[in-house]
């Protein structure tokens, strides 16, 4: 089995909103796993906080994230970045994650050929979606 790489995401409370959110957004099955289930001792305070989530699509992607129980800062120094030549699905994906969050660079023809754009989503998380020259 080769290594694989995944994003997961940290949320204060608001895993279950996020995660649905992404969902929403990019399809797929999705697994909330609360604390209350989960066996491992904690406050009960957080019994309907996420453990862990994870957000997989028929596509291949695969998105994880969990509940701290305490506020998070945005992570900095790191972007989710989408990427292929399918510009109807990229371009929904980029409609679809920025709404509610802040347009960094709309979708637009880059210098080096590909369509890229750039948001902070409603939680905080940054993206990028680069679509191929040949995409579009």
């Amino acid at each position: 089995m080769p290594t694989i790489l995944n994003a997961y995401l940290r949320f204060g409370t608001s895993a279950r909103e996020a995660m649905s959110f992404y969902q929403s957004a990019l399809g797929g099955d999705l697994t909330l796993n609360p604390y209350r289930d989960s066996g491992v001792p904690h406050d009960p305070a957080i019994d309907d906080l996420v453990l862990h989530g994870m957000l997989t699509t028929p596509g291949g992607l695969v998105l994880m994230g969990a509940d701290s129980g305490r506020e998070e800062d945005a992570p900095v120094g790191v972007s989710l970045a989408l990427s292929g030549d399918d510009d109807i699905e990229l371009t929904g994906y980029f409609d679809q994650l920025s709404a509610g969050g802040t347009v960094q660079e709309p979708l637009t023809r880059a210098p080096w050929g590909d369509t890229f754009g750039m948001f902070i989503d409603k939680f905080g998380v940054s993206w990028m979606v680069s679509i191929s020259a040949g995409g579009r």
